[in-house]
């Protein structure tokens, strides 16, 4: 990891919860999230307006905001046009995974739990990777998006609030390194190497 590495926030994206079509289930959701314009403000349990359903994947104190790298977007807007889930090419907006700040600079590989984001009003500690669910192969339109998230290890990762503040799109925050013991890559991969002997 490279010290005080400059994380570039792209979009900060909530929802309300929503009904949601998984396979032949309703469920409630606030996965599809969009774009905020301005600040917004982050509490000790999440970003102000936006909803958490299923605490225990998203939310509570340990996972009250979630990051995604936009870099990834390329990835899974080619998937969709391979399986003919894009027909017309449009690109998926920020949020469309799911997370609260849309980032880049900062790939999995490089982020280690513990690490901190610091920005101009708030500090964001690192907890651990993001594991998707069947929500996510709902609203990606296929049945194995959450397995191919963990095979590609593009997981995003979770956030605690460790200073109470906001957040904006355009906004910069601080790569500061923690403990280091546990990057967030080798999650994603343990993950998958459950999966695969699942």
């Amino acid at each position: 990891m490279a010290i005080g590495m400059s994380v570039f926030i792209v979009s900060v994206n909530t929802a309300v919860a929503h009904n949601l079509h998984v396979g032949k289930r309703r469920m409630r959701s606030a996965i599809g999230k969009r774009a905020r314009a301005g600040a917004v403000e982050v509490a000790a349990l999440g970003l102000e307006g936006d909803e958490q359903v299923e605490l225990s994947i998203h939310g509570g104190i340990s996972q009250a905001v979630y990051a995604y790298p936009v870099e990834h977007y390329a990835y899974w807007q080619q998937r969709r046009q391979a399986l003919r889930l894009d027909l017309f090419e449009q690109a998926l907006p920020p949020g469309t995974m799911g997370e609260n700040l849309t980032i880049t600079g900062l790939l999995e590989q490089h982020v280690f739990v513990g690490d901190k984001l610091v920005g101009p009003n708030v500090v964001l500690r690192v907890t651990r990777v993001r594991q998707p669910c069947s929500k996510f192969n709902a609203v990606m339109g296929y049945a194995t998006a959450a397995k191919d998230m963990v095979t590609q290890a593009n997981c995003g990762f979770y956030l605690a609030v460790e200073r109470m503040g906001s957040v904006e799109a355009g906004q910069t925050l601080e790569l500061q390194p923690g403990a280091q013991e546990v990057s967030i890559a080798s999650q994603a991969h343990a993950m998958w190497a459950r999966y695969a002997n699942d």
